[in-house]
């Protein structure tokens, strides 16, 4: 099976964790600190992306909200 990210991204992903560990990663605009780890791996891949590096695309909610929405309809005209 073939890696999903690059080493690239990895290595980046892996530079954002030692920042947000050490309490100094910030977030966005509001220059906040980042206090959820899911936020600073979005943040490292996100970086990675704008690098250039493999990292898979981005998967939208509102593409799985729709997908939902249609399947809970079928199922209300049953």
């Amino acid at each position: 099976m073939a890696t999903k990210y690059g080493k690239k991204t990895q290595a980046k992903v892996k530079k954002v964790m030692h920042e947000y560990k050490e309490g100094k990663l910030k977030s966005g605009k509001s220059n906040k600190p980042v206090k959820s780890r899911k936020q600073a791996i979005a943040i490292g891949l996100s970086e990675a992306r704008k690098a250039g590096a493999k990292v898979p695309k981005k998967s939208t909610s509102s593409t799985r909200s729709k997908s939902t929405k249609s399947s809970t309809s079928r199922s209300k005209k049953s």
